[in-house]
């Protein structure tokens, strides 16, 4: 199956990409400031102190990140958990619009937990809701980037919807579930 918007998944990884790296740093440059820190406790000179206040909960919210942006992109390549078993004991006709389905249902359940994420950003931001950890972060920021990934999610959803609904119409004997071996949408 090709999907048109690809590109657009394929910056929704890139930022995941770029969340867990911060991640990675963070946690790194705390390891290491916490490693110095004991080396001169060691050879018997005071510590520095030195640390990043609210590592945790950057972390939290970069991970958070990383998981929804990447969502997209992981539902166009086929990383999702499906379980075939049944559908793929059905005849091709019958799995197509089973398929058709089962890409409606998910479209509806996205769409509606997007909707109720652009709400609580909308509330976020009008009563300056901030975060209760060591940073006071506007909520309104990870709730934003939650809502981007969930809507890259509804339009490869409703692409991957109108795709199997044209094969369904048109040609049912020739639907196949894609895999991650599928080829079909590489440029």
């Amino acid at each position: 199956m090709t999907f048109k918007f690809n590109a657009l998944y394929r910056l929704g990884a890139w930022g995941a990409a770029t969340c867990m790296v911060v991640i990675c740093a963070l946690v790194a440059l705390q390891v290491t400031f916490r490693l110095v820190d004991a080396l001169l406790v060691l050879i018997g000179l005071r510590r520095l102190g030195l640390g990043i206040t609210g590592v945790s909960e950057i972390a939290s919210y970069l991970l958070v990140g990383a998981t929804f942006l990447g969502l997209a992109y992981t539902f166009v390549h086929h990383a999702h958990i499906r379980v075939t078993l049944l559908i793929s004991r059905l005849p091709s006709v019958l799995r197509a619009w089973f398929e058709v389905f089962c890409l409606l249902v998910a479209l509806t359940l996205s769409l509606l937990l997007g909707y109720g994420l652009v709400e609580l950003v909308h509330e976020s931001r009008e009563f300056n809701d901030v975060s209760s950890g060591f940073l006071s972060i506007p909520l309104w920021i990870p709730q934003t980037v939650l809502t981007i990934g969930v809507g890259l999610l509804c339009l490869a959803l409703a692409e991957a919807l109108v795709n199997t609904l044209r094969i369904a119409i048109r040609e049912p004997d020739r639907f196949r579930e894609a895999t991650a071996n599928d080829d079909s949408d590489l440029p």
